[in-house]
């Protein structure tokens, strides 16, 4: 579910072989406004989850069993990836029309010259937690100085991590970083690092303290680290341009799916573990506590769901560059456009 890494020749690759100008899945053209007959055929769309089915997923599963993508004359396939780093390659190259992904993984694409863009938030605020264990007696940031934080090998995470005990008045120049990989439950469980991030506090935290782990979780926001959307819809410039009007109905459809999720909390969840992955089964007791969790957080208040602002893309483009994560730098109004009405 995680990570932003440098991965521009790979897509570079997936653009030459997919041939975007002729992409197999683009309906060739800007999708005229369904009329009420829906006498035209449905506009077919190809989504990429950011991973597994999982709670954040629910309002697509609603969406599409209370048919409100049929309402908007689109027939909408979801795709699960076989990697995280997957959906957006995928968007770019244009092999998907839309794909969730992260935030910071569009600022980081962006800045690589890939064509790639935001058109809604969907989790409007940040699930990474630095988290050690309860019985570790690492209870506050400052205590994590000399300490191994394991790490799923990002950059960002470890600029999260030193910005977070520096915030809070610690000495982050002995801390060492373990390359976990996402084994980030394994690594804690087993004591094998003193801390862990890369670990979301609807996943595996949840897990964690199933398993009679109790946590201290550290969120990053609390300490310096600016707010920033977790997960955002992304596509590229070019389907963009050819398919907007369809990614704005897609939208419609996805709102009435958030609001049906948050009517219907057991019938939502239900209908979620029916399409759980046999690779990656769902606890259903931690996906009810992870959807509790994720519901506010998906909140737009008294936005449409799905808004996005220019002001939260630009911090983080400043904080991103000021980090050094990104060398160069990335205009907002090519990196996200606010679709959501």
């Amino acid at each position: 579910m995680k990570s932003i890494q440098k991965w521009s020749k790979t897509v570079v690759a997936l653009l030459l072989s997919a041939g975007l100008a002729a992409c197999g899945n683009q309906s060739g053209g800007q999708q005229a406004a369904p009329d009420a007959n829906h006498a035209k055929e449905p506009t077919e769309l190809t989504v990429a989850l950011d991973w597994y089915p999982n709670a954040v997923h629910s309002f697509l599963y609603a969406a599409e069993e209370q048919g409100y993508f049929k309402e908007e004359n689109l027939k909408v396939n979801l795709q699960m990836p076989s990697d995280s780093n997957d959906p957006l390659k995928m968007a770019a190259a244009g092999k998907v029309d839309l794909a969730i992904s992260y935030q910071t993984q569009v600022v980081q694409a962006r800045s690589e010259g890939i064509p790639v863009v935001s058109v809604a938030a969907l989790v409007r605020h940040p699930l990474n937690v630095i988290m050690t264990r309860k019985d570790s007696g690492i209870d506050t940031p400052q205590k994590l100085a000399g300490k191994n934080v394991g790490y799923p090998s990002v950059p960002l995470d470890e600029s999260i991590v030193r910005n977070v005990v520096k915030e809070a008045g610690g000495d982050d120049s002995g801390i060492s970083f373990t390359d976990i990989g996402f084994d980030i439950v394994p690594a804690l469980t087993g004591k094998k690092v003193d801390a862990v991030v890369g670990g979301y506090k609807n996943h595996e935290q949840l897990i964690l303290e199933k398993n009679g782990v109790p946590v201290n979780a550290f969120s990053p926001t609390d300490f310096g680290v600016p707010d920033f959307y977790e997960l955002v819809l992304t596509t590229s410039d070019d389907t963009l341009g050819k398919k907007q009007q369809a990614i704005e109905a897609f939208l419609r459809a996805a709102a009435k799916g958030q609001e049906y999720v948050k009517a219907n909390k057991a019938k939502a969840l239900d209908l979620l573990l029916s399409k759980q992955a046999n690779e990656f089964p769902l606890d259903k007791d931690v996906e009810t506590k992870s959807l509790d969790i994720l519901l506010p957080l998906m909140d737009a208040g008294d936005k449409p769901f799905g808004s996005q602002a220019a002001e939260s893309w630009q911090t983080l483009i400043d904080w991103m560059k000021k980090e050094q994560l990104i060398t160069q730098d990335v205009k907002v109004d090519e990196v996200m456009r606010d679709l959501a009405k």
